[in-house]
C-alpha cells in the first residue's frame, strides 16, 4: 500500500475518504511497526533499534507531494514516507531490522546497515542505470547526524544542471528539470555544522530543495533550549526568507498532527520549488516521539510527566484519528476493526520476515551438525568434536557466527589426522567462507563492466614538433577536451570558475562552457562534496575542486562516511562517479604542506587514491575516470604546474591506468619506491649515489588505492634485494601502507638482504619557507645518506661510513 502522490482538488467525498483512510492505514501500519520492532530488539530477535514513530503524519503529506523521479536525502526516521512512495513493506521494514543479507529480501542496503536506514535501488544487477524518472527515489542513508544534507545539495543542483545545460542526455535522469530534492532531519541535528553550510549554499545556489526539519524538542535527551537559539529554527532562520528582489529561501511553518494543513503545506512547497527552483524550509512542530530516541533507554528518564501528557494528546496519529471522526469519514468503531487488523498484518510480517532471515541460517547449521557427525565418527578426538556440533545443535536462532567459528573450532581437532571426512571439513569451511563472506565484503568498489580497473592503458603520443610547455598548460587542454566530450561533465570550486582556479588549469574554461559547467563556489569544502555527490547520483559527471589538500579535511567526514561507503552499503545499487580534484606536496608551511596523505587514505577506503608525479599523469587519471563509474581523489603536484612537459598529440585520449606502477629509473642496488613531488628528489639523489657506484631503481607508485596490482615491485625487489620507500607524510603514514602492501601482500621479504627501510618527514607539519620543508620533509641529502647507509651496512669496505 502507498499514498496517492498525485493530490486531486476535485476528488468524490467517497474517492476522498477512500484516502485518508489509505493515509491512515499507512499511519498506523508504521506505527504498528514501529512499536513490534522495539519488542524485537528487547527480546534479541535484533541488535538495536531506532524508529519513526511520532512522525507519521507529516511523512504521509510529504510523500504525496513527492513525484516520480525526486530524489530524498534524509534520516533514519522516515520510514512512513518510505511505505508510502511503496519502496518499504511490512516484510523488508523487519529483513532490515533482522540484519537480512539477502538483497532480495532487504532491498535497503542487503543487511549492511541498521533498520531504519533506507535508499530505493539507482543500479541494476550489473551496475546499469535503471530509469530513475520511472521511479521515486531515495539516496542512501547514514548515520552521521547532519551528514545527508550536503549530498541533498547537489542532488537538488542536478535538477538546475539538467534545466539549463544543453546536450546532456537526460532520459534516464530528468524531465527539464522539475524534480526536486526533498531533505529530513531532526529539529536537534540542525545545530550541526553541516546543517547550516548546506542551507546557505542552497540559498546561493537556488535549487529545488524542500528541507523538512522534524521538530519534536528533543534530540535525545536533551532540550531544545540546549540545542538552539530560541529554540526555533525557523526564527532564527528568518534572514534567509527570500524577498521580492533577493533570493533565499521560502520558510513555511506548520503542526506535524495536522493533517490538512500538512497536506496543503507540502503542496505549495513543491510547487515553489519544482516550477521556481527556489529552495523550501518546513519547519514541522509540535511532533512526539512516543517510544523515545532509540531502544536504549526510555523517554521517561527525561521527560516530566507534563510533557509525557502533552505528547499523548498530541500524538499525531491520535489527531489524525480525530480528525477522521470528527469530519464523519469514519467512526471510532470503523477505525478500531480497521486498527485490529492492521495489527495482525503487522504480527503476520513479522513472522515472514524472520523465517526469510532464520529459515537459511538453520539450513547450513543442520548441514554442518551432518558433518560434523561424520567427522566425529572417524576421529580420535570424538569427545571433542561432540560436544562442538552439540553446542551448536542447541541453539535455537543460529548465526552465522556460531556456524563458522563452531567448523573452525572442530577442525583444530583433526588437523593431524588424514581422514576423507576432514578433507569434506576443510572444503565445506573454504567453501562456506567463500560463499557467505561476499555477503558482507562485497562492492567496497564497483564491480561492474565500468571499473576503473578494466579500463586500459593509452599512452600519450608526441610528434617532432610538441613544444615543452608549462605543465599547467597539459591540464586545462585536457579539461577542454573533457568538457567537449562529456556535455555531463562540470567542474565547480573555490576559485576555479573566473579565475580559471588558482593555478590557471582552467583558464579561460568558464568562457568558453559557461557558469554552470566550470564555476566559483563558496569557502565549504564539506558542501562542495556534497554537490558533487549529489549531482553524480544523477547521472552526471562531476570534478569536485577541493583548492589545497589540506583543505579536504573540512569534507573528510562526508568523504568517508558518505561518498566511500555508497556502492558498499547499497551493495553496488547506487554509486557516485565524482572525481575529487586537488593539490599538495611539498609546499610551505604547516597549512600546505599535504602531509596527511596517510589519515585521508586510511579513512576513504572505498574511493581511489591518486598521486601522479606530473599533469600528464593527472590528465591521463582524468581520461580514465571519465569512463569508470568510480569516485577517486586525485593530488596534483602543487609545486608542478610551472614545470616543463611536452605537450601530446592526444590530448584527451591518453589514460593512466589505475593500480599500476611505473620504473621511471632502472638500477641494480636498491629499490626507491615514492610518489607525487618527493619524486624530483629522489631523481636527483639516485643522479648523485650514481657518482658513487650505487645504482637505485625508482618506481612511481602513481595509485595508492589500488597499490600496484601487477606486484611489479617486488619484481623491483628481486633484482636489487633491497627496498626503501620514501614519502613526504608523517612517519608510520603513508609509508606504513605502502611497506605492508610490499611486504605482507608481495612477500617482497623473501628477496631482502638488507631491512627494508623508510625514509618519511618528521612528525610535524613543516614550518613555513623552504628552510621549513628542508629540516621537515625528506631532502636529497636525506635520500643520499639513507640510501648511502643502508650500502655500507652491506658492503662496509666499498661505503665506509660517512658521519
Amino acid at each position: 500500500m502507498k499514498a496517492n502522490s498525485e493530490v486531486n482538488k476535485d476528488l468524490s467525498f467517497e474517492d476522498f475518504k477512500t484516502e485518508v483512510l489509505n493515509d491512515y492505514t499507512l499511519a498506523v501500519t508504521s506505527r504498528e511497526c514501529s512499536l513490534l520492532g522495539r519488542r524485537e530488539v528487547l527480546t534479541g530477535k535484533a541488535k538495536f533499534g531506532i524508529f519513526g514513530d511520532g512522525k507519521e503524519v507529516p511523512q504521509l503529506a510529504m510523500a504525496k507531494a513527492f513525484k516520480n523521479g525526486d530524489f530524498r536525502s534524509g534520516y533514519y526516521r522516515d520510514q512512513t514516507f518510505m511505505m508510502a512512495i511503496g519502496a518499504l513493506n511490512i516484510e523488508q521494514f523487519f529483513a532490515g531490522l533482522y540484519g537480512n543479507t539477502d538483497l532480495k529480501d532487504e532491498p535497503m542496503s542487503a543487511g549492511r546497515q541498521m533498520g531504519g536506514h533506507f535508499s530505493t535501488q539507482s543500479l541494476d544487477e550489473n551496475g546499469n542505470w535503471n530509469n530513475l524518472l520511472e521511479q521515486k527515489n531515495s539516496s542512501a542513508d547514514i548515520s552521521p547526524t547532519a551528514g545527508q544534507m550536503p549530498r541533498l545539495l547537489g542532488l537538488a543542483q542536478a535538477s538546475k544542471i539538467y534545466r539549463h545545460v544543453t546536450g546532456i542526455n537526460t532520459t534516464h535522469f530528468s524531465n527539464k528539470g522539475n524534480e526536486v530534492a526533498w531533505g529530513t532531519i531532526g529539529n536537534a541535528s540542525t545545530s550541526e555544522g553541516l546543517f547550516f553550510e548546506t542551507i546557505n549554499a542552497a540559498g546561493v545556489l537556488q535549487v529545488p530543495m524542500v528541507m523538512s526539519v522534524w521538530d519534536d524538542e528533543y534530540g535525545i535527551s536533551v532540550h531544545a533550549k540546549y540545542q538552539t537559539t530560541k529554540e526555533n529554527i525557523s526564527e532564527i532562520l528568518k534572514g534567509f526568507q527570500r524577498e521580492k528582489d533577493q533570493n533565499g529561501f521560502e520558510i513555511l511553518r506548520v503542526m506535524g498532527w495536522d493533517y490538512p494543513t500538512l497536506i496543503e503545506t507540502y503542496q505549495k512547497a513543491a510547487k515553489i520549488a519544482r516550477e521556481e527552483h527556489v529552495p523550501v524550509l518546513i519547519h514541522v512542530q509540535e511532533l512526539t516521539q512516543p517510544q523515545g530516541h532509540s531502544t536504549s533507554g526510555s523517554h521517561e528518564r527525561y521527560k516530566n510527566e507534563a510533557r509525557l501528557a502533552w505528547e499523548a494528546e498530541f500524538d499525531c496519529n491520535v489527531k489524525f484519528r480525530e480528525w477522521i471522526i470528527a469530519n464523519n469519514i469514519a467512526t471510532d468503531d470503523d477505525l478500531s476493526a480497521l486498527e485490529k487488523t492492521i495489527k495482525k498484518q503487522v504480527r503476520d510480517g513479522k513472522k515472514a520476515a524472520w523465517t526469510a532471515f532464520s529459515s537459511p541460517l538453520k539450513q547450513e547449521q543442520n548441514e554442518l551438525v551432518a558433518l560434523l557427525e561424520t567427522v566425529s565418527a572417524a576421529s580420535s578426538n570424538r569427545v571433542f568434536i561432540d560436544k562442538l556440533k552439540n553446542d551448536l545443535a542447541e541453539i535455537s536462532e543460529p548465526i552465522r557466527k556460531d556456524i563458522l567459528s563452531t567448523a573452525r573450532k572442530a577442525l583444530r581437532y583433526v588437523v593431524h589426522e588424514t581422514s576423507a571426512t576432514k578433507q569434506e571439513l576443510t572444503a565445506w569451511i573454504t567453501n562456506y567462507t567463500d560463499t557467505i563472506q561476499p555477503k558482507y565484503s562485497s562492492h567496497l568498489y564497483s564491480q561492474s563492466s565500468k571499473s576503473a580497473l578494466h579500463i586500459k592503458e593509452v599512452k600519450p603520443t608526441y610528434s617532432d614538433s610538441s613544444e615543452d610547455v608549462d605543465a599547467r598548460l597539459v591540464i586545462r587542454d585536457n579539461f577542454d577536451a573533457i568538457f567537449s566530450k562529456y556535455p555531463e561533465a562540470l567542474i565547480f570550486g573555490e576559485d576555479a570558475g573566473h579565475i580559471g582556479d588558482v593555478n590557471q588549469g582552467l583558464e579561460g574554461m568558464q568562457e568558453k562552457y559557461g557558469e554552470l559547467r566550470v564555476s566559483d563556489a563558496g569557502i565549504r569544502e564539506a558542501t562542495i562534496l556534497g554537490q558533487g555527490i549529489g549531482m553524480a547520483m544523477r547521472g552526471l559527471r562531476p570534478i569536485a575542486e577541493i583548492q589545497y589538500l589540506d583543505y579536504i579535511l573540512y569534507a573528510l567526514q562526508i568523504m568517508s562516511d558518505d561518498l566511500a561507503t555508497l556502492q558498499y552499503r547499497t551493495r553496488g545499487r547506487q554509486k557516485a562517479p565524482l572525481i575529487i580534484r586537488t593539490r599538495g606536496h611539498r609546499l610551505e608551511g604547516i597549512w600546505h604542506s599535504g602531509s596527511q596523505m596517510g589519515g585521508v587514505m586510511h579513512l576513504i577506503r572505498g574511493i581511489h587514491v591518486l598521486v601522479p608525479r606530473n599533469m600528464t599523469k593527472a590528465a591521463g587519471f582524468y581520461n580514465t575516470l571519465m569512463e569508470s563509474d568510480e569516485p577517486a581523489l586525485i593530488v596534483e603536484c602543487l609545486n608542478g604546474y610551472r614545470l616543463k612537459e611536452k605537450m601530446p598529440t592526444n590530448i584527451g585520449e591518453f589514460k593512466t591506468p589505475l593500480g599500476v606502477v611505473e620504473t621511471i629509473r632502472e638500477g641494480a642496488d636498491i629499490t626507491l619506491v615514492s610518489y607525487g613531488s618527493t619524486l624530483r628528489i629522489v631523481e636527483q639523489a639516485a643522479k648523485e649515489l650514481q657518482e658513487v657506484g650505487i645504482h637505485a631503481e625508482i618506481i612511481d607508485i602513481q595509485s595508492l588505492l589500488p597499490f600496484d596490482i601487477n606486484h611489479d615491485i617486488v619484481k623491483s625487489v628481486a633484482k636489487t634485494n633491497r627496498l626503501m620507500v620514501i614519502d613526504e607524510d608523517v612517519p608510520g603514514g603513508a609509508s606504513a601502507f605502502i611497506l605492508s602492501e610490499i611486504l605482507d601482500k608481495q612477500n617482497a621479504y623473501k628477496h631482502l638482504d638488507s631491512k627494508p627501510e623508510t625514509l618519511t618527514a618528521k612528525a610535524h607539519r613543516p614550518a613555513y619557507g623552504t628552510d621549513g620543508d628542508y629540516f621537515s620533509k625528506p631532502s636529497v641529502e636525506d635520500v643520499f645518506e639513507a640510501v648511502y647507509n643502508v650500502m655500507h651496512e652491506a658492503n662496509p669496505s666499498s661505503f665506509p661510513k660517512l658521519r
